[in-house]
């Protein structure tokens, strides 16, 4: 995998050592050499910050996460280590915190495209993480070892991936195991079997990766150390980069490997994929004139394998931080892994549909395909709706492992796009909590307004719901979505300053409704209450006397005895909500003060409009 974490600038003789064994990649070692000078008393910011990148390269967010911790406390802490923290936090499921890093991030880069991505919509993440899953992952356990297993692809009823199980390697000192091979397994039934090592010149004592094979089977294409001829080559840095190679079927068997022209021994490409005629080449490389760490390319091969001149992807699907793993299936889509584009882990995976000679705005494919790790390497075939992906996510036999994986029919639902807007300027309401309730009054999911004020919700089809909008400073508001098929629907909700619901001297809430011989707060009541908390925040002197009424049904005692409790629970809730108690008060009058004066012949309507609560002001 094409990786780097950019080395912060504080070396001394302490560091010395374990600085070296850092700038060879060596990652592992470098952590372990740092934690000797914390042990020694040695241990500052800087090597808490190499501590962090070491575990971050790695993908132990975990250990990143304290160490990079240490770092944010201090001043003066460079972006692309805020953002590193911060996709550390979100691996780890800590989404709150995670948002504000990244807006902490967007303030110190606000033209980086990772940083303008994200305050698009803030809260993505957690809208992915409330969508149905697309994917359901199945680990293949019968290829998948203690070790990394990666980059599965097929090719009639082979399957070629790469592999870190051959312990007669060496280990490398990245992620210490074993450099990786490329091996042959077979489709056997609805799962892949028989792994052996690929015969032929393609494996060597380095790592080979991804691959990647000609329609015709005449040609494989790999990733491999900058190996070539029993030559080992450096840059100028000392480091090893990856390079990409390719091999001829010959007689049987795998024959000669040669370097495309547009490797370098100063950057790496890597990650090999072919489209459906096998016309383009589609790979990663960090060189230079890309936009990030790792960027997607193409590049045209003719009849006679010539390459033509490499084609930056543009930024569209590149960002500044890794784009690897494309793949190309036969309609030209590009699935790729990023961690650049927003997503719920590290490495996401995406989709970007083909659009004349470039691609669609890529889109996160969501739960299943990802997770809160790493996922990379997916290879999919939309007419099976079936493929493979790669992953180090928890549950797995190794450090990475191959699942397959399988579209999930979606549940029949309605994407209800929702516009939150200031009633009476017609201005966006950025920020509003959105809920979802069903006709039941149970809250099925909760968003929050973009800078546009758009949020959009899934709900099941052909069913009726209701939207709320709340947004402090101003009165909450709800509407009622008819039933629909599946699809999209818009709605505007309009919500109106607080200060438009103090009339004379009450605060004006629809009314306050309670079920027959019930006094509990029911989530409509609690939607209007929270009306009167805003009011009460925005004007801190404000005092409210809590004035709850019965129906006539039932004994006189009775009914006082209810509408007190009812006083009460509606004085409980508002103080649940931060009010001082001091500025709240409550009294029940039973039947004593109806609405409706309807004596023993009211209507259930009329019965519901004398159950309510009215909130008086007794001091401004």
């Amino acid at each position: 995998m094409i990786c780097s974490v950019a080395i912060a600038a504080a070396q001394n003789k302490d560091t010395k050592k374990a600085d070296e064994l850092y700038q060879r990649l060596a990652y592992t070692d470098a952590a372990e050499a740092y934690q000797k000078l914390i042990k020694k008393g040695k241990g500052d910011r800087y090597v808490f910050e190499q501590l962090g990148n070491s575990y971050y390269a790695i993908n132990d967010t975990k250990k990143a996460e304290s160490y990079y911790n240490r770092v944010m406390k201090g001043k003066k802490v460079k972006s692309e280590t805020v953002y590193n923290y911060a996709q550390c936090l979100k691996a780890n499921g800590k989404f709150s915190e995670y948002n504000t890093w990244m807006q902490d991030f967007a303030k110190m880069e606000p033209n980086d495209s990772r940083a303008v991505e994200f305050m698009k919509n803030p809260n993505y993440v957690p809208q992915i993480m409330e969508d149905y899953p697309r994917f359901e992952a199945k680990n293949l356990e019968d290829i998948n070892t203690e070790y990394s297993e990666f980059g599965g692809i097929v090719v009639g009823k082979d399957f070629y991936f790469s592999s870190a199980r051959n312990t007669k390697r060496k280990n490398y000192k990245w992620d210490d195991q074993p450099f990786l091979d490329i091996y042959k397994a077979s489709l056997v039934g609805n799962t892949v079997k028989n792994a052996e090592i690929l015969a032929g010149d393609v494996n060597t004592q380095f790592h080979e990766g991804t691959v990647a094979i000609t329609p015709d089977g005449k040609r494989i294409y790999f990733d491999r150390n900058n190996y070539l001829n029993g030559k080992y080559k450096k840059d100028e840095e000392g480091i090893n980069q990856i390079n990409l190679y390719y091999s001829e079927w010959v007689d049987g068997g795998w024959k000669g490997v040669f370097p495309v022209p547009f490797n370098s021994d100063q950057y790496s490409t890597g990650h090999p994929a072919l489209s459906a005629n096998g016309n383009t080449l589609y790979f990663a490389s960090d060189m230079p004139g890309g936009k990030g760490e790792s960027d997607i390319y193409r590049v045209s091969i003719d009849s006679e394998g010539k390459f033509g001149t490499p084609e930056h992807l543009g930024d569209i699907i590149n960002t500044e931080g890794k784009e690897v793993f494309p793949y190309i299936d036969g309609a030209g889509n590009l699935y790729f892994s990023s961690n650049g584009h927003i997503g719920i882990g590290g490495l996401d995976i995406f989709f970007a549909e083909a659009k004349g000679k470039g691609f669609s705005n890529p889109k996160n494919l969501g739960k299943g395909a990802n997770s809160s790790d790493d996922d990379f390497a997916f290879i999919y075939d939309a007419t099976a709706q079936s493929g493979y992906l790669s992953s180090n996510r928890s549950g797995g036999k190794g450090k990475d492992d191959i699942y397959q994986v399988r579209a999930i029919e979606p549940p029949c639902d309605v994407k209800i796009n929702v516009i939150v807007l200031n009633e009476y300027t017609g201005d966006p309401v950025y920020g509003a909590m959105v809920q979802l309730f069903d006709t039941k009054e149970n809250r099925l999911s909760t968003k929050s307004s973009a800078e546009d004020g758009t949020t959009d919700l899934l709900a099941a089809c052909e069913q009726e719901h209701i939207v709320q909008a709340a947004m402090r400073g101003y009165e909450s508001n709800g509407i009622t979505v008819e039933a629909n098929p599946s699809g999209e629907i818009t709605k505007t909700i309009k919500l109106r300053p607080i200060v438009a619901i103090i009339v004379d001297d009450k605060i004006d809430l629809a009314p306050i409704l309670f079920d027959y011989n019930k006094h509990n707060i029911k989530p409509q009541a609690a939607f209007e209450l929270d009306k009167l908390v805003e009011v009460m925040n925005q004007f801190p002197k404000l005092k409210i006397k809590v004035e709850s009424h019965s129906d006539s049904r039932g004994k006189a005692d009775y009914n006082r005895d209810l509408s007190e409790k009812r006083a009460q629970a509606t004085v409980q809730y508002v103080i649940s909500k931060g009010i001082d108690p001091e500025r709240i008060s409550g009294q029940g009058f039973g039947e004593d003060k109806p609405v409706v004066n309807c004596g023993d012949n009211c209507t259930e309507e009329q019965h519901q409009k004398n159950r309510r609560s009215d909130f008086i002001i007794v001091e401004r």
